[in-house]
């Protein structure tokens, strides 16, 4: 053989090889990779060309595959109440990747789950279409219901409802909210025309859930974390008698630190802490915080779960408290909720379902169940703990301060008849300017024998009207969850 015949004969097999090495890649490493991406039109034609599974409450369908009209693919995804559940469900789209459950739960609800592989097995060799599973959510439709009444169209709320002994989630709802429908169009034109409305004209996002994905300042709700740390320092109990300025002055700062100059707060120039914890005094928890320092505040709220991301299974974002060193002015602002600290409404409904569970705090779910087409159990998952929070003596201690909050402080207008609730409501500056506030409610009913944990939040409200409605709405709610 010639030198030019074996150079071209080298050159023609080192060809072939480098293909071959290609194609194997393309079929076998990235096959997975290739098939989840939504842009693979061919999966995409194979994704609806059979039904997904349905998502439902209360046994009935709040989405669901029905055969599409004059449309490329065969299947329509519909989402019934979507004023409702849209913000949980999220959509499914030709145009972009799924969102909400649609989302998280996408291998049972297209049969590509591990538990669905017999499944897929039979319907190869059966020729028959391979159907999604279903997914049954925790949520109580009545509860649901309510909490959408309730939220005034024009403001910005959420209200979280949660077992505080399963961790199970009954009711999440915000305002304003969005129709999944628009978005699980089959046209990409008509898809963009409606989400343009939807993002540019209404400021709605259906990219995120307000209760799971938005932290915002949670003000004095924050202070059953600093609360926690105080009583575990040993210097601190419902009776320990703390001076209470009206205002305090903060170290290397010209800053500081008031108390609310028309509230239950300007009475008493000391007290104790239980007075203190009902009214909401800012200035006492200040001057603990400058006590205690940082370190202690940073572990209670991450015992409680801040710094860290979940899932429920959908995703919820890390509510932040400061782990790096900040000034101590910042410092006093943090205990009280407020510069750097944020928090999501499932966390805070999470701090008031542990306290309420004895210092558990449960792992946070959505899904009840899983079913296959012939109806057999997937999926069913089981009460966790999630963190051992504190001891139960100290719950105890946080439930009576929260208790007596209720009765004769800032959160009377929770006050039941026919239970005793333990609550905790939360002010929080937004540093907008316009005198709007976040206005906050988390506790939990009843005190003695706790089941559920309610929070209501609403952002950007005046203070006296998010006062009225964060606690009465509160009380509706928990009424409601305790008559069923």
């Amino acid at each position: 053989m010639n030198s030019a015949i074996r150079h071209t004969w080298v050159v023609s097999v080192g060809l072939f090889l480098s293909l071959f090495a290609a194609l194997s890649i393309i079929q076998v490493a990235l096959t997975d990779q290739l098939g989840d991406d939504h842009r693979n039109s061919r999966q995409l034609i194979a994704d609806l060309g059979a039904p997904r599974g349905p998502i439902t409450v209360d046994g009935n369908a709040i989405a669901e595959s029905v055969p599409a009209e004059n449309s490329q693919y065969d299947y329509q995804r519909v989402y019934h109440d979507p004023h409702l559940y849209s913000g949980i469900t999220g959509f499914f789209s030709v145009v972009q990747e799924p969102t909400g459950m649609e989302s998280a739960m996408n291998d049972y609800l297209t049969g590509q789950s591990d538990s669905q592989f017999f499944d897929r097995i039979s319907a190869l060799f059966t020729g028959e279409t391979l159907m999604g599973a279903q997914v049954e959510l925790t949520i109580d439709g009545e509860l649901q219901q309510l909490a959408h009444d309730l939220i005034p169209d024009d403001q910005r709320g959420t209200i979280v409802v949660q077992d505080v002994n399963t961790g199970e989630v009954k009711a999440m709802v915000s305002k304003p909210t969005f129709d999944a429908n628009d978005l699980a169009v089959h046209s990409g034109e008509q898809f963009e025309a409606n989400l343009s409305e939807l993002t540019e004209e209404r400021g709605v996002s259906p990219y995120y859930i307000p209760a799971l994905n938005r932290p915002i300042f949670p003000g004095s709700t924050f202070k059953l974390i600093t609360t926690l740390a105080m009583l575990e320092s040993g210097d601190y109990d419902p009776d320990t008698e703390l001076e209470n300025p009206q205002e305090l002055e903060l170290p290397q700062t010209d800053r500081t630190l008031p108390n609310f100059f028309d509230g239950g707060c300007s009475q008493r120039s000391e007290a104790e802490f239980s007075w203190i914890f009902a009214q909401s005094c800012n200035t006492p928890f200040g001057e603990a915080a400058l006590e205690l320092g940082q370190d202690p505040l940073v572990d209670a709220a991450e015992r409680f779960g801040w710094n860290e991301g979940l899932r429920i299974p959908l995703y919820v974002n890390p509510s932040h408290f400061p782990d790096e060193e900040i000034s101590l002015p910042s410092l006093t602002y943090s205990a009280i909720g407020q510069e750097d600290v944020t928090a999501t409404p499932m966390q805070m409904n999470m701090v008031a379902a542990a306290i309420a569970n004895g210092g558990q705090m449960m792992q946070p779910q959505l899904v009840d169940s899983v079913r296959g087409s012939d109806l057999q159990i997937l999926d069913s998952p089981d009460p966790e703990v999630l963190h051992d929070v504190m001891d139960s003596s100290t719950a105890e201690t946080l439930t009576e301060l929260m208790v007596n909050t209720v009765e004769e402080g800032t959160g009377h207008r929770a006050d039941s008849e026919n239970f005793q609730v333990a609550a905790k409501t939360g002010t929080a500056e937004r540093g907008t300017g316009d005198g709007t506030v976040n206005s906050w409610i988390t506790g939990f009913a009843p005190a003695d024998d706790p089941q559920y944990a309610v929070t209501v939040v609403y952002e950007g409200i005046d203070m006296s009207t998010g006062n009225e409605l964060t606690g009465s709405q509160m009380l509706t709610m928990l009424e409601a969850v305790m008559e069923e």
